[in-house]
């Protein structure tokens, strides 16, 4: 998030750890934008940031005239501050998975070319492996399936790598340590994402997130060991893209 109060301090540390693979997590929603607020019109509210509510989000990019224009502008600002930061670009994916929208899914592609993206995250869950891993556990919704299969036929189409599978959604901010031991060996065939949004410390600002047991999870000895076990082979974006 390009835009978020401690970008400076995770550039740092991201710099400082040359093996990290880091990609732009676009901010459409849910938070305030590159491009100062009397740019963006009716793509932000009035205290200048953007919409909190996805069907909110979805109808100003779709009915507020010019939306269209101004999207693209503060998408490129975002690519153009990443940039800047000097740091490779391994995939693009967007907050609470909004390029899943026709509209920014297409910006995205034809912005993202500009600044050498090559792959991107499809959020594609099945339910299957969740519920073989842990039967009976409520599960998050998932996105809507026709939405995630035009997303994946456009990634086809431009020739971006993009994963098969991606796990994250379901048990959103609790990633923790059981569910991953759980889950692990019941990946399916092919590339599958992990994600999960560690912390050393909690915020009331994602109530019922528990970052700090995602990030044990991320540290876990069990875990490692499991994925060695298992022969999962752990790869990033920008390996994918050069197989491709």
């Amino acid at each position: 998030m390009v835009g978020a109060p401690a970008t400076a301090d995770a550039v740092a540390r991201a710099r400082r750890l040359r093996s990290l693979r880091v990609g732009l997590h676009l901010v459409l929603i849910d938070g305030r934008p590159i491009l100062p607020p009397d740019q963006l019109g009716g793509l932000v509210r009035r205290d200048g940031t953007f919409d909190d509510n996805l069907l909110g989000a979805a109808l100003r990019i779709s009915f507020i005239p010019g939306a269209r224009r101004r999207l693209a502008a503060e998408i490129r600002a975002q690519f153009e501050a990443f940039h800047a930061t000097g740091l490779a670009l391994d995939h693009v994916n967007a907050h609470k998975h909004m390029h899943l929208h026709p509209t920014i899914a297409r910006l995205v592609i034809e912005i993202g070319r500009d600044y050498g993206m090559r792959a991107m995250r499809l959020p594609a869950e099945p339910r299957a492996p969740l519920r073989r891993a842990l039967p009976g556990e409520r599960l998050q919704m998932p996105p809507p399936g026709f939405a995630v299969g035009a997303l994946r036929q456009r990634l086809r189409r431009a020739g971006l790598a993009f994963n098969d599978h991606v796990f994250g959604i379901a048990w959103s901010g609790a990633m923790t340590e059981h569910r991953l031991l759980a889950l692990l060996p019941h990946l399916p065939t092919g590339l599958s994402e992990l994600y999960c949004h560690p912390a050393t410390e909690t915020t009331p600002r994602l109530p019922g997130y528990r970052p700090t047991e995602e990030l044990a999870a991320l540290l876990s000895e069990r875990v490692r060991q499991s994925i060695e076990e298992l022969a999962i082979e752990r790869v990033t974006y920008s390996d994918i893209a050069a197989r491709a």
